[in-house]
């Protein structure tokens, strides 16, 4: 099967199909929309992946003094030494970037009550920052808005772990003097608890949309196949990837390119694109930020 061609097939057709997806939302035939996405939508607003060659994280990890470019999110490397974890942290600290125009389309869903869940593989915290509230969240690599101490395991607020964080200084558990460890998964980890709600979302989600995302890490890659074999699924991503690559069903839609293109898009087939501009203005302040945001 040659997915190159079909991609460029899914490409021409974008816009009927895509019409399609937002003809499903405007009539109602769609309100309980569970979203998946990855680092996809987040390099836009500036935030570097992890795998891409050149720009991402993993090419550009020799400034932390470590061994190879995964034992920053390594536990056993972590222990003997956190510094390098902690540098890299203080890149991503809350306010070094801000949401771009798929996160606000993503707050949209929400405040129009379409949103039944969004499960995030990002770490930075951008979803929370455009104003979508944590119950609807389920990070499934964890976040940064709290910690954890490794000895005690007594939690603290995130914001007595960042005061740590961004004056060089290890954080450390005000009764046990352990390393507090913000609540990102590590490799060997185990997902949050919250990741179970899986179990009850996908099955009863009646439109998925994938935005930003290799699918290429498990189990959350796996997600995509959770829904119902007759509920839409809409791709949006620079390539054909999971298992809309190898097990295509019939109402999948792909399209194919710049993530923040096809959002803006579809908004504009949903009509949605005045409400976009006043949310992105009352957010940001900036009467252009839709025609601008994440450009």
């Amino acid at each position: 099967m040659d997915w190159v061609l079909i991609g460029y097939l899914a490409a021409v057709l974008f816009l009927s199909v895509l019409q399609d997806v937002a003809e499903l939302i405007k009539t109602g035939a769609c309100q309980r929309v569970v979203v998946m996405v990855g680092a996809g939508i987040s390099t836009p607003s500036g935030v570097p992946d992890f795998r891409s060659p050149g720009t991402g994280y993993y090419s550009n990890l020799q400034q932390y003094k470590i061994p190879y470019p995964e034992a920053i999110f390594e536990l056993s490397f972590f222990f003997r030494d956190p510094k390098p974890f902690f540098t890299f942290a203080k890149e991503l600290y809350p306010g070094n970037y801000r949401p771009n125009a798929t996160h606000y389309f993503l707050r949209l869903l929400h405040d129009k009550g379409l949103l039944l869940r969004l499960y995030t593989q990002n770490i930075d915290g951008l979803e929370r920052a455009s104003g979508i509230p944590a119950s609807k969240l389920v990070e499934a690599h964890g976040s940064f808005a709290s910690a954890t101490c490794t000895v005690c395991r007594r939690p603290f607020p995130g914001e007595d772990f960042w005061a740590d964080v961004m004056v060089d200084r290890v954080p450390r558990c005000p009764v046990c003097a352990g390393v507090g460890k913000p609540d990102v998964v590590f490799f060997g980890e185990t997902l949050p608890h919250r990741f179970l709600l899986h179990l009850a979302d996908f099955p009863t989600a009646d439109l998925l949309l994938i935005l930003g995302t290799s699918l290429e890490v498990e189990p959350f890659a796996s997600l995509s196949e959770a829904v119902r074999s007759s509920v839409p699924r809409l791709l949006i991503n620079r390539d054909l990837v999971g298992s809309l690559a190898r097990h295509p069903r019939g109402r999948d839609v792909v399209q194919l390119g710049d993530v923040v293109h096809g959002v803006k898009r579809l908004v504009e087939l949903l009509g949605w694109t005045e409400e976009m501009r006043d949310l992105i203005q009352r957010e940001t302040g900036k009467t252009d930020g839709w025609d601008k945001l994440g450009e």
